[in-house]
């Protein structure tokens, strides 16, 4: 009787449990809001799962938070929690996986998860409640994050069992379907071109605020923003379009071209006025791809123009509907209004009187600095670098009788952008040289200075170098600084070994990661990238920089000022007394913040700095020349990382070919033969590589944007015992070689045969 009794209660206690989920199912579809959900399910969802606590957190969609509710007497009171490794909750929604920890204060079992991750005690120490056991389930519908189930301490058992995992999972499923509802109601009643976007948790409504903002600054629209600034997937953007608009999306891929007989029927500019463009023909149909397919008046406008009995509509984005236009009318891209101003502001300066006289009797300006047609062309000047991706501006004057000629860098290559008549080229230097508040009678010595230039759209800012040339002129180079978020350290390009080293130096507590190159190569980019890794709540960051140029939350960023004796040194100094966990400096210059900067990572703090050297193996050698103990260096050494940036190659135009065996045999050799196994590519007549072809959308150059080519050379121990015995360059390259480190040119050419670059330019990247 005992026997057949206990599948009898086994029965009974499943159907019991299912009576119970039934009415919380019921419930919670029943729930007028999320809110309603948050406030009041606690007691019947911990009766149901046999906890003593439990926190339902839902997703907030315009910060990308965790944010949940509790009744504090009869005041609801709100929680929230970062998507972050500072707490369970927080890195269950990262992890978009089930996290079933035995004690939260255990960090060993913490760690095991990730070791960044963290318990946030604050909760218990003011509560004076105990935490052990946890078990967090993310809530999920499809695969959209919608918010996180967590349960503290088992009642009748010390820890959570598998089936109290699979129970906790139900009821996140439950409440993903109805979070979800609640959310698509919500999109319903106030829909948005980018609600798609928010609602699969691609971006927040506050980066969306953003973009637009951006597009306005820029005089561009926003979904450039959003893929060329934010990295969202062009295809999710054209996937929330057409669920917006109702209609199929339009994506131009840079091949498709307007039939013949409609390019001789209707004029370009009559398809740029109505930003429309027909994509498609079917039976009595020809499809149009439009920007916005809600506007009316345009539609009828298009309507009118009888290219056919009926017209159906897709929506497309601005600028890719624009190229799509000017690639089949054979044309360039159109002048920019800041360009047009441009023109019509050196047009109103006129040629100036050249005149005769001699080039060293002419010290002082032809034109008054102040002049309104000056104003006008340094402001303007400034706007139009900014506004085509420059990151400096060279003037560079050549007497009265020649043109003042200014060129942009742009993606790292200078190109001409303009000249300026040279009788003015006086006047537009000094014009600058107030505007970065220098003094403007000095012409024999160079000076440095910072331009904080606001205009309508916004503030650019801008460091400033004049420099005396020959034939009595004077050189101008401002460099744009672009003040910016940091990018995720995935988004760095990184090879998947560099990258997978590298995170394993920022976990480590304490010790030295130099980034070095030459200036430009992104050494500080990369530095903030590392420090927005590890950018926690338990985390004191102190960074020294000259000049700020990224700014992060939750890091204290000091500006060194060597005038008033504030270097770098000093900054360290002072940071040592401050309790920090990492500290950033700028660039190692000299003996004294060489040695402060590994003093203090002898003494548990984590230090991360730059140098001006052109390899990992030779910064070694450059910092023992500077009178650095080689053995206490080699016990702080964590990693070297060398860069530059490649010019890449355009991806709508980049044509592949196949290289001979000499080519690769070339390439082999170039590599390293000995370290060529590794790359995984052998020879096949099949084999493809990339060139540069060029198209509208690269301004035919073959190339468009630039990224990170590596060096990283990991201290390891046969590593450290090289630098304590001063081993020379070479054998530190090999021992490094050995142990695992690509060399610049090494990742340069892994990069060339993943298709992003071509062999020219990975092989100009750096020496063998």
């Amino acid at each position: 009787m005992t026997v057949q009794a206990a599948p009898s209660s086994s029965v009974e206690k499943e159907l019991e449990y299912r009576k119970k989920l039934t009415s919380i199912t019921n419930q919670i579809n029943s729930a007028e809001s999320i809110p309603q959900i948050l406030m009041t399910l606690k007691d019947r969802i911990l009766e149901l799962l046999d906890s003593e606590r439990l926190t339902i957190y839902a997703v907030d969609t315009k910060n990308q938070e965790l944010y949940s509710l509790q009744k504090v007497g009869d005041v609801p009171k709100e929680i929230r929690v970062p998507k972050s490794f500072s707490s369970i909750a927080g890195f269950t929604a990262l992890a978009r996986k089930t996290i079933n920890i035995r004690d939260a204060y255990d960090a060993a079992e913490l760690t095991k998860f990730h070791p960044n991750l963290r318990f946030d005690v604050r909760w218990d120490k003011q509560t004076g409640f105990r935490t052990k056991s946890v078990l967090a389930v993310p809530i999920m519908f499809e695969k959209y994050l919608l918010g996180v189930v967590q349960l503290i301490n088992r009642r009748h058992n010390p820890v959570f069992t598998q089936q109290d995992e699979d129970a906790a999972e139900e009821i996140a499923r439950i409440l993903g379907i109805a979070f979800y509802n609640q959310h698509r109601a919500a999109r319903q009643s106030k829909p948005s071109r980018f609600g798609a976007l928010v609602d699969k948790g691609i971006i927040s409504e506050k980066d969306i605020e953003q973009a637009v903002s951006s597009a306005r600054v820029n005089n561009t629209n926003v979904e450039k923003i959003l893929i060329e600034d934010m990295n969202v997937p062009r295809e999710e953007i054209g996937k929330s379009l057409a669920a917006f608009f109702g209609t199929q999306f339009f994506g131009y891929d840079g091949a498709q071209m307007i039939p013949q007989d409609l390019r001789e029927r209707v004029s370009s500019d009559m398809w740029k006025k109505y930003v429309a463009a027909p994509v498609e023909r079917r039976p009595g149909v020809l499809v149009l791809a439009v920007d916005d397919p809600q506007d009316l008046t345009r539609l009828d406008g298009l309507r009118a123009m009888n290219l056919a009995p009926r017209y159906e509509f897709w929506v497309g984005m601005k600028h890719e509907i624009l190229a799509y236009i000017l690639n089949s009318y054979g044309e360039k891209e159109a002048q920019t209004q800041d360009a047009a101003d441009l023109a019509k502001i050196i047009d109103m300066l006129g040629d100036g009187e050249t005149g005769e006289v001699e080039e060293e009797k002419v010290p002082e300006a032809e034109i008054d600095e102040t002049d309104s047609g000056i104003v006008r062309l340094a402001n303007q000047m400034i706007i139009e670098a900014f506004n085509r991706g420059a990151s400096d501006i060279h003037v560079e004057p050549d007497g009265a009788k020649n043109p003042c000629l200014i060129r942009l860098r742009i993606d790292g290559d200078c190109e001409k952008f303009m000249e300026v008549p040279g009788p003015h080229r006086n006047a537009l230097v000094q014009r600058l040289k107030i505007m970065a508040k220098l003094d403007i009678s000095e012409r024999r010595k160079p000076q440095d200075g910072k331009i904080r230039f606001k205009y309508s759209k916004g503030v650019i800012e801008l460091r400033v170098a004049t420099i005396p040339t020959t034939n009595a002129n004077e050189d101008v180079v401002m460099r744009i600084l672009a003040a910016s978020k940091p990018l995720p350290l995935d988004k760095m390009g990184f090879s998947e070994y560099n990258l997978t080293k590298f995170k394993e130096i920022l976990a480590k507590p304490y010790g030295i990661c130099l980034v070095v190159g030459p200036t430009g190569s992104g050494k500080t980019t990369t530095l903030h990238s590392a420090l927005g890794f590890i950018n926690t709540v338990d985390m004191k960051i102190w960074t020294a920089e000259d000049p700020v140029e990224i700014t992060q939350k939750g890091l204290r960023q000091v500006q060194v000022q060597p005038k008033i004796d504030f270097t770098f040194a000093a900054a360290m100094r002072s940071f040592l007394r401050a309790d920090p966990d990492v500290i950033m400096v700028g660039e190692m210059r000299d003996h004294e913040t060489a040695a402060i900067g590994i003093e203090a990572s002898l003494t548990g703090h984590l230090v991360f700095s730059t140098l001006h050297t052109n390899s990992a193996p030779e910064t070694i050698t450059r910092l023992l020349d500077m009178n650095i103990d080689p053995f206490n260096f080699a016990d702080a050494l964590l990693g070297i990382m060398a860069q530059r940036l490649i010019r890449t190659l355009c991806s709508k135009c980049k044509e592949g070919y196949h290289p001979t065996v000499q080519e690769f045999n070339d390439i082999v050799e170039a590599y390293g033969p000995d370290y060529f196994d590794r790359t995984g590519v052998d020879y096949t007549p099949e084999l493809t590589l990339y060139k540069p072809k060029g198209c509208p959308a690269c301004n035919n150059s073959g190339f468009k944007g630039r990224m990170g080519v590596h060096e990283l050379l990991v201290g390891t121990d046969d590593v450290k015992r090289a630098v304590q015995k001063r081993a020379p360059i070479d054998e530190l390259r090999k021992t490094a070689l050995d142990q695992g480190m690509r060399t610049l040119l090494q990742d340069a050419l892994e990069k060339m045969f993943a298709g992003v670059v071509d062999y020219k330019q990975a092989r100009a990247i750096a020496v063998k």
